[in-house]
């Protein structure tokens, strides 16, 4: 655990970089928001998000944000109650556990499936709310990864399009790993280029905004900002290495 002096210098800095690379990009800072990744640890780093007045925060796992919700303090339950902070869900989500996160999440952001839809969808609505959504799409065609194929993505979107109780705001993708750092830079630029063109495309044929992109975390996020990130996902450079 770190303090909450500690998260705010890391917190600091980061933004700072945030807002350079957006200017670099020739972009306003206010475009980019951060999504703090609390996954791995417990309560105490969502408390410290929304201390800072961050917005969101993001978690991989169902089970996870489930145990951990109820173990925030007062001040952060507050705050969520208010909608001043928003839960994420970001890891691959099953068909079997639609119904939790439709319950636990104020948005899912790795919606990569038909079947995932029809069942989010029906969640959704028998809880009486309409869940926004972001559809993750493997635009770096990794096939380590999650995410519908970029052939795929007007048949899911259309899908999703049709549904009642889903609200589609944007896309969402992980880029490439590799131990090259040089090789991964590259295939990061080429991965969030082919986001940003696959959403322009959807967004003008299906005559829908799709604002947001999701994409880029510590390692990549300035290559995401000047590709169009409209939503960045870091754990690391505010809460330091997972265990």
């Amino acid at each position: 655990m770190i303090t909450f002096e500690q998260y705010k210098v890391r917190a600091d800095a980061l933004r700072e970089q945030m807002a350079e690379a957006c200017r670099s990009a020739g972009r306003d800072p206010s475009e980019v928001r951060l999504l703090a990744v609390t996954k791995t640890h417990d309560a105490w780093a969502v408390d410290h998000a929304a201390r800072l007045g961050l917005a969101l925060v993001g978690e991989n796992r169902v089970q996870e944000a489930a145990s951990k919700k109820p173990l925030v303090s007062p001040e952060t339950a507050a705050a969520m109650s208010a909608g001043k902070l928003k839960w994420e869900l970001i890891g691959h989500l099953q068909s079997n556990k639609a119904r939790l996160a439709a319950e636990l999440f104020d948005r899912v952001q790795s919606v990569d499936g038909e079947k995932l839809l029809r069942h989010l969808d029906r969640a959704a609505g028998e809880l009486g709310k309409t869940l926004p959504i972001l559809l993750q799409i493997n635009a770096g065609n990794d096939p380590a990864k999650f995410g519908a194929e970029p052939a795929d993505a007007p048949r899911l979107l259309d899908t999703a399009l049709a549904l009642p109780h889903l609200r589609v705001d944007g896309l969402m993708t992980i880029a490439p790993l590799s131990e090259n750092p040089g090789e991964m830079r590259q295939m990061a630029v080429r991965t969030f280029a082919n986001l940003r063109a696959i959403r322009d495309n959807l967004a003008a044929t299906r005559g829908t905004a799709l604002r947001e992109l999701s994409m880029g975390m510590t390692g990549d996020y300035k290559e995401a900002i000047a590709a169009g990130s409209t939503i960045i996902r870091v754990g690391t450079a505010l809460y330091g290495a997972r265990e």
